[in-house]
C-alpha cells in the first residue's frame, strides 16, 4: 500500500457545517470575527476608537457596503434616536408606544397596531415591561420613497430586520407600526437595546448612519428594481421648486467654496445631475433671497442651509396643523414663546413630537382667538396628562424664579443655610405662608437644582450655591418647559362638561366676564355648551333665570366641588372599606400618597393613613413620590406639603 502524502488532499465542496451547531452562512461568521477584530477604514468615514458607538457591532459591515448606492437605488430615509431610559422621564417609553399605536394612522384612519417579527398584534405594553431595565432604546423611523408603491410595509420591516439581526450578529427585539397619515408613509420601529447573550446592544455609529439606510434601500431597489432615468430625472426637477433642503442643495454645498459657487464648478450636462437642474435651482434660491448672481458664479447668503432647514420644518408643521385641524381651516399661527403677550387659551386638537422621534413634544391648539396655534412644551412633558379636546392656557414661563433669587440673596459667602433664611422669613410679617412652609419650598426648589448638578449640599440644612444659580435656573427652567408654562383647565371636553357634578372649566366662564367667542366650530360648541350648562345648573338648584339673566348661587364653584368630593368620597369608602377625613383649614394630614384622581373640579391626590383617607388638591411637588409617605395643610387658598416624615426642612 503507497503511503499518503502529509500535504494530499481532496476537497470536498459543498455547503460549510458546524458540528453540533445550526449551519451558518460564511459571509455571516466573516462579518462577526470582522467586527471582533475592529474597524475598517472606508472612504468618507472615519476611523475612531475609544467611544463605543465605534466599537460596537455593525461597524464593519457599514463600511463594506458603503459604496454601494447608486443614482439607480431607490431612495430610503432613516431617522435614528438612541434614548437613554435611565434618564428619560418616567413613563417616557411606554408613552412614546402609545403615541406611535395612536388613532388615524392607516390607510383607513383607524388606529395604528404594533407588530413584531412573528405576530401581527404585538403587546407594547408587554414589550415595555420586558425593557423597563434595559440602558437604553433605539428609536428608528424608516421612510422609503416608493412606499406607496411598495404598499406591503410590514413585510419589508421585518426583511429589514432580519437583514440587521445579521449584519449585527445578534437576535434583536422590537416591535414596529406603519403609518400611512402623511404624504410619506413610514414606519416606527422601536429597538430593545439588549443583545441576545443579556449584555448591553452597542450598534457602530456608521451602521446606524449609514449602514442601515444602504440594507433598507438594497431591500426596496431588490424588490420594485432600480431607479429608471426618467423616474431620477422627475425626482431631481421637483427639488428644483422645493422650499426645503433638497438633494441639489447638498450637490452645491459641496461646490461651494468661501460662500461662492463658481460656474465653471458646476457639472456639464453629460453628468448625473444635469448643470440645468443646478442653475435652475440657484434661479430658485435667488428669488428666496438665498443667492445672488455675480460675474463668474454665485454668491451664497450666509447660513442659507440652515435657512432651508427652518423653512422645511415651518412646511412640516404647517401640514401637521392642516391634518390636525381638517375641514375647519384657520389661520395658522406658530407659536414662539418670546413673542407670546396674552396667555393662550383654546382646546387640543392634536399633539405628539416633532419629528415623530423627538423628545421635544408639540400641541396643536384651537384658541380662543379664532386661530390654530402650534406650539413646542417642555421636554419632559407627560403628553397623556394633556388629553386631546382638553381645555389648555398658555403662558409665557416667567425669566427668572422669585425662589432663586431669594436663595441667591439669603446665601452668604456662596452658602445658603436653612436655619438662617427661617429666622429671616419669621421676621417678615408680610410673608404669604407660614415661616416654615415658605422655607420647605425653596429647599425643594434646591434639591431639584442638585439633582441637575447646578448646587451641591454640604450637609443637612446647608447648600453650596454658585454666583450664576439665578441664570443656572432660567436654564434649568427653559429646558423643562421649553419657555412656556401650560396650564390644563380641564381634560373634559367642553360637551362632556355640561352635566357634570364639579366645578367645571365651563363654570368659570359663567361666573366670569363673557368672553368673546370666535366664529369658529370651536367657537359654535363653546356657545351650545355654556347654554346647557346653564340649563343643568337650574335643574340642580344653582342657578334660576330672571328674564334674559341667569343668576347662579352664590359660591357656585365651591358647592359644585364639595358634591363631587363628596360623591368620590364615598365611592372610595365603599371600594376600600376606610373612612373619609375632611380636609380643614389649618389641619394637617399626612399618609401614603396612593394616586391621584382627576375630577372635573381638577386633580386630586389621596393619602391613605391605614384608618382614613383624605382627596387633597393635587401639587407638582407630588410628580413621582406615589407610594411615599407626605403631609399636607391648608392655608387659605394654598396647599403645604411636607415630603416624607417629618426629619428636618431639607428633607
Amino acid at each position: 500500500m503507497a503511503r499518503q502524502r502529509d500535504d494530499h488532499f481532496e476537497p470536498k465542496l459543498g455547503r460549510s457545517r458546524a458540528k453540533g451547531k445550526s449551519p451558518q452562512k460564511f459571509i455571516s461568521r466573516v462579518l462577526r470575527a470582522a467586527s471582533k477584530a475592529g474597524p475598517v477604514a472606508r472612504r468618507g468615514l472615519s476611523v475612531k476608537r475609544g467611544a463605543g458607538a465605534e466599537r460596537g457591532r455593525g461597524q464593519v459591515v457599514a463600511r463594506l457596503v458603503g459604496d454601494r448606492l447608486s443614482a439607480t437605488s431607490r431612495r430610503v430615509a432613516v431617522k435614528a434616536r438612541l434614548v437613554n431610559l435611565r434618564r428619560a422621564a418616567k413613563g417616557s417609553a411606554i408613552a412614546h408606544l402609545k403615541y406611535i399605536e395612536r388613532d388615524g394612522v392607516t390607510p383607513n384612519g383607524e388606529r395604528g397596531r404594533a407588530y413584531d417579527r412573528a405576530d401581527d398584534l404585538a403587546d407594547v405594553g408587554e414589550f415595555e415591561k420586558r425593557g423597563a431595565k434595559d440602558r437604553h432604546q433605539f428609536r428608528f423611523i424608516v421612510s422609503p420613497e416608493d412606499a406607496a408603491e411598495f404598499g406591503d410595509l410590514k413585510a419589508y420591516t421585518r426583511d429589514l430586520m432580519a437583514q440587521m439581526e445579521r449584519d449585527l450578529g445578534t437576535r434583536l427585539e422590537w416591535v414596529a407600526v406603519d403609518h400611512w397619515d402623511t404624504e410619506h408613509p413610514h414606519t416606527h420601529i422601536v429597538l430593545r437595546g439588549v443583545a441576545d447573550d443579556g449584555t448591553d446592544l452597542v450598534i457602530a455609529r456608521d451602521y446606524i448612519s449609514h449602514g442601515m439606510r444602504v440594507r433598507a434601500s438594497e431591500l426596496m431597489t431588490r424588490s420594485l428594481g432600480p431607479r429608471t432615468q426618467h423616474e431620477i430625472d422627475a425626482s431631481l426637477t421637483a427639488q428644483v421648486t422645493q422650499q426645503r433642503w433638497t438633494g441639489l442643495d447638498a450637490t452645491l454645498e459641496r461646490l461651494e467654496d468661501s460662500h461662492f459657487i463658481a460656474d465653471r464648478s458646476l457639472p456639464g450636462s453629460s453628468e448625473l445631475i444635469d448643470r440645468s437642474l443646478l442653475v435652475g435651482r440657484l434661479e430658485r434660491l435667488k428669488t428666496m433671497d438665498l443667492a445672488e448672481r455675480e460675474r463668474a458664479g454665485w454668491r451664497m447668503a450666509p447660513h442659507w442651509q440652515e435657512t432651508l432647514r427652518t423653512m422645511g420644518e415651518r412646511g412640516d408643521i404647517i401640514r401637521t396643523m392642516q391634518r390636525a385641524m381638517g375641514k375647519d381651516q384657520q389661520e395658522i399661527a406658530i407659536l414662539e414663546p418670546e413673542h407670546l403677550g396674552d396667555p393662550l387659551v383654546g382646546r387640543i386638537v392634536a399633539k405628539g413630537f416633532v419629528n415623530e422621534i423627538e423628545v421635544q413634544p408639540y400641541l396643536a391648539i384651537e384658541g380662543l382667538d379664532g386661530r390654530a396655534h402650534y406650539v413646542k412644551i417642555g421636554k419632559r412633558t407627560d403628553l397623556a396628562t394633556l388629553p386631546k379636546d382638553g381645555i389648555v392656557e398658555i403662558q409665557r414661563a416667567p425669566q427668572s424664579r422669585a425662589s432663586d433669587r431669594t436663595i441667591a440673596n439669603v446665601a452668604e459667602g456662596g452658602i445658603y443655610r436653612t436655619d438662617r433664611h427661617l429666622e429671616l422669613a419669621r421676621s417678615d410679617r408680610e410673608a404669604p405662608l407660614d415661616p416654615q412652609t415658605f422655607v420647605q419650598g425653596h429647599v425643594r426648589r434646591l434639591e431639584a437644582l442638585r439633582r441637575a448638578g447646578h448646587v451641591q449640599r454640604i450637609e443637612e440644612g446647608v447648600w453650596q450655591i454658585p454666583r450664576d444659580l439665578i441664570e443656572r435656573g432660567q436654564l434649568f427652567d427653559a429646558e423643562r418647559s421649553g419657555g412656556v408654562r401650560v396650564t390644563l383647565h380641564s381634560h373634559l371636553s367642553i360637551d362632556r362638561q355640561t352635566d357634570v357634578m364639579g366645578a367645571t372649566w365651563l363654570d368659570r366662564q359663567l361666573l366670569g366676564s363673557r368672553i368673546e367667542v370666535p366664529a369658529t366650530s370651536f367657537g359654535a360648541a363653546l356657545k351650545v355648551a355654556l347654554a346647557e350648562r346653564e340649563t343643568f345648573l337650574i335643574g340642580q338648584g344653582l342657578a334660576h333665570r330672571v328674564g334674559d339673566r341667569v343668576i347662579f348661587a352664590r359660591d357656585l364653584l365651591q358647592t359644585l366641588r364639595s358634591r363631587e368630593l363628596e360623591a368620590a368620597a364615598h365611592e372610595i369608602e365603599r371600594d376600600t372599606g376606610l373612612t373619609s377625613r375632611d380636609l380643614a383649614e389649618g389641619r394637617r394630614v399626612s399618609g401614603i400618597y396612593r394616586r391621584n384622581l382627576q375630577l372635573a373640579s381638577g386633580q386630586f391626590a389621596l393619602l391613605d393613613d391605614g384608618i382614613g383617607f383624605s382627596l387633597v388638591p393635587w401639587r407638582p411637588v407630588l410628580e413621582g413620590r406615589l407610594g411615599e409617605h407626605v403631609s399636607a395643610t391648608l392655608k387659605g387658598s394654598s396647599i403645604s406639603w411636607e415630603l416624607g416624615r417629618r426629619r428636618g426642612l431639607s428633607r
